[in-house]
C-alpha cells in the first residue's frame, strides 16, 4: 500500500497570528493575576457586575491598559525597547505588578522565540509583544485593540471568579468595554512616551494591600 504522507497546512495571515497570542490558551499565565481586583472585591468596593465593569473601565482609561498601550505601540514602532523595559517597570506601582508584567512577559518571549524561531529577550509583557508585532510584521492597530481587549476579558474573567458573577455577566461587560478598547488602540498610535501614565490611585493602593490578604486566589 501507498504510504500517506500527513501534511500540516500553514496561514501567514496576521490577523489568526494575533488571535493565537492573545487567546487564552497562549501560556503567559494571564489567569493567575487579578491586578489589584482581588483586594477590591474583598474590601466590599466591587461587589456586582456593574461596579467589575466601572473598574475596569477606570483600569483601561486610567491605568496599566492605556500606559501598556502607549508602551506597547512604542516598541513596536522602533523605539529602544530597553529603555521601554525601564519605564514599564518604573510605572509598576507593586511589587506583584511589577512580578505581573515581568513574568507575563518572560513567558510570552519564551513561547514565541520557540514557536516563531525568533530571538527575543526577556521584557516587560507590552514591550514583549509590541516587539513581536514588529518582528512578525503584524498589524499594529489589530494588534494594538486586541491586547486591550484580552487584558479586560483576563480580568472580567477574575471578576467572574471573586465576587462572583455568571459566564454571561462577564460577556456583557466585555462587550461593553470593546468601544473602549477601539478607541483607546486608536490614541495609542499616534501617541508618544509624554502621553503615557494615568490617574487610579485606589487601584494601585489595592495592589500594593494584596499581598497582606488573609486569604488569596490571584498573584497580584
Amino acid at each position: 500500500m501507498p504510504t500517506r504522507i500527513r501534511t500540516i497546512m500553514t496561514t501567514t495571515d496576521p490577523i489568526l497570528t494575533l488571535h493565537q497570542l492573545f487567546s487564552p490558551a497562549f501560556p503567559v499565565g494571564a489567569f493567575a493575576y487579578s491586578h489589584g481586583l482581588e483586594t477590591c472585591v474583598q474590601a466590599g468596593q466591587v461587589v456586582d457586575a456593574a461596579g467589575l465593569q466601572d473598574w475596569l473601565e477606570i483600569v483601561l482609561e486610567h491605568g496599566a491598559g492605556w500606559s501598556d498601550a502607549v508602551l506597547m505601540a512604542q516598541a513596536a514602532q522602533g523605539s529602544d525597547t530597553d529603555a521601554l523595559a525601564e519605564l514599564a517597570l518604573a510605572l509598576s506601582p507593586s511589587h506583584e505588578r511589577r512580578r505581573e508584567t515581568e513574568l507575563q512577559g518572560a513567558a510570552l518571549a519564551r513561547t514565541v522565540s520557540d514557536v516563531w524561531g525568533l530571538d527575543i529577550p526577556p521584557l516587560p509583557y507590552p514591550v514583549a509583544m509590541g516587539r513581536i508585532v514588529a518582528l512578525l510584521d503584524l498589524p499594529l492597530p489589530s494588534a494594538l485593540t486586541l491586547y486591550l481587549q484580552a487584558f479586560a476579558s483576563n480580568l472580567a474573567g477574575a471578576g467572574i471568579r471573586l465576587i462572583p458573577l455568571g459566564q454571561t455577566d462577564g460577556q456583557h461587560i466585555i462587550h461593553a468595554l470593546t468601544p473602549l478598547c477601539t478607541l483607546l488602540a486608536k490614541r495609542a498610535l499616534t501617541a508618544d512616551l509624554d502621553d503615557i501614565g494615568g490617574f487610579a490611585p485606589m487601584i494601585d493602593i489595592a495592589s500594593q494591600r494584596h499581598d497582606q490578604l488573609y486569604s488569596r486566589l490571584f498573584r497580584s
